[in-house]
């Protein structure tokens, strides 16, 4: 999406389609650089739960070079089977993967990044060869997870290099059967639900509040989608990465780090849905938790690559320029998160830890919709989509509660014009914003003052951000 007025470009909705997007724990590759010794020694007991898939250099062809050559990167991707157990989510052949990450970790083991990549990225896939009974893939402009349907995780880690720029060191497959019992294996995972979820396709109902989700309801939770914000996958994925940053600072918190019985369970339910490369051994593991074992969960950091939602591709998102491969670039090289233009929000509340209900208030239809899909682009959560009780409102408006006062700044400085409106009774931290007659669109990114990156980290609280 360009620069200038939000009506000077539409929008299409993103197909709405049933289907798993999994940002399945980076805490398989991360929590583990935080456990001590004793853990690591349980995990080389566990070792054989694993298994392994050769990726061979002919399957990769022409590599980046590594840059930073110290550090670690992770192709981490959740796949998606639905036969056995798994029957009940919908029946289809084969596996999939709609979850693709990167996970950065620094040559000295304090900091970590890890890079999400949305599954309906239109992207240039490479060629891929045909093996172990999957067709292969010629050179083509198409969605980024089609590389693991055609070529398998080989296919997929020679398609994110190629596009990165970044050598990946290693890979971790995990399926949601295993996400599930990790979950159950620390006692569940505490979230904040701002409003009642009655979601039949996701298989959860859950009251509004804070509460901790076991496995199952943590499954329906991050697969929810039509019943949770604007619908979108996108929004999606913002709610995944929060409920990871939950899962993350749970696993690294001294209440399991320090009992026996659930790390060992978390650890026994990891390995078991687990598969890597051979390369990453137990050896491997242990030398990487050693060396890290002081790294802190607000030392973890979530990003997702700059999208926007593409134009010649209805209902799917491409790649922003030059935000993206500045952002691979930082991490190839190992530079310093701020080089990446990061913004944290310590002088601003970052976007992303802002939730905005958007209300049409004119008479121009569909209008809500276009506004909320730049916001959601520029990085804001979505919590509704609606219209006014009564029209036209003259003036746009954005009202806030007092928890919400240091986050409206934020939300006023991207838009052309707006207003501020105190809402006293309003308990929630959301911002809403009124779209009135005088609505001009949003400024552009530069002149926003963005168009840097948003990260957070794990130490996030995803209530204080409802």
């Amino acid at each position: 999406m360009s620069s200038g007025s939000i009506d000077a470009v539409p929008r299409t909705t993103p197909r709405r389609r049933r289907r798993w997007v999994w940002w399945l724990v980076a805490a398989v590759m991360i929590v583990v650089t935080a456990v001590t010794a004793t853990a690591v020694g349980a995990y080389v007991k566990l070792a054989g739960n694993v298994k392994h898939i050769e990726v061979g250099a002919e399957d990769l062809g022409t590599r980046p070079v590594k840059v930073a050559t110290k550090a670690m990167n992770v192709l981490v991707v959740g796949s998606d089977q639905r036969n056995g157990k798994n029957a009940k989510y919908g029946r289809f052949a084969g596996e999939r993967t709609d979850t693709i990450m990167l996970a950065h970790i620094s040559p000295k083991r304090d900091n970590a990044m890890v890079i999400s990549f949305p599954r309906d990225s239109m992207v240039q896939l490479p060629a891929c060869r045909a093996r172990q009974g999957l067709p292969g893939q010629q050179p083509h402009i198409g969605m980024i997870n089609e590389s693991f349907n055609s070529g398998g995780i080989t296919c997929t880690w020679k398609t994110i290099e190629a596009l990165t720029g970044i050598h990946i060191d290693h890979f971790v497959k995990v399926d949601f059967t295993g996400f599930k019992g990790m979950v159950d294996a620390i006692g569940g995972v505490e979230v904040c639900v701002p409003e009642p979820i009655d979601d039949t396709r996701a298989l959860l109902r859950l009251p509004a509040g804070r509460q901790t989700l076991k496995g199952e309801q943590a499954l329906g939770y991050v697969r929810a989608r039509y019943s949770l914000g604007d619908g979108s996958d996108i929004g999606r994925i913002q709610r995944q990465q929060m409920f990871i940053a939950s899962m993350v600072k749970k696993v690294m918190s001294g209440e399991t780090l320090t009992d026996p019985t659930k790390l060992y369970g978390f650890l026994d339910a990891a390995t078991k849905s687990v598969t890597t490369d051979p390369g990453l051994t137990p050896g491997v593991v242990k030398d990487l938790a050693t060396s890290a074992r002081g790294l802190a969960a607000g030392q973890i950091h979530f990003i997702t690559t700059p999208w926007r939602y593409s134009l010649t591709h209805p209902g799917r998102v491409e790649w922003v320029e030059p935000l993206s491969t500045q952002l691979f670039k930082i991490v190839a090289s190992d530079k310093p998160i701020a080089d990446a233009g990061i913004k944290g929000g310590q002088a601003k509340v970052a976007r992303s830890k802002i939730h905005v209900e958007v209300r049409n208030g004119t008479w121009r239809s569909g209008l809500a919709t276009s506004v909320a899909a730049v916001l959601e682009e520029r990085g804001y959560h979505i919590a509704k989509i609606g219209d006014t009780a009564r029209k036209p409102y003259p003036k746009t408006t954005i009202a806030y509660s007092p928890k919400g006062a240091t986050k409206a700044p934020t939300l006023s400085r991207d838009l052309v014009s707006s207003a501020g409106r105190l809402v006293p009774a309003a308990t929630t931290g959301r911002l809403v914003l009124t779209i009135g007659d005088d609505w001009q669109g949003l400024k552009e990114l530069n002149k926003a003052g963005a168009g840097g990156l948003e990260s957070f980290d794990a130490t996030n609280d995803s209530c204080a951000s409802a």
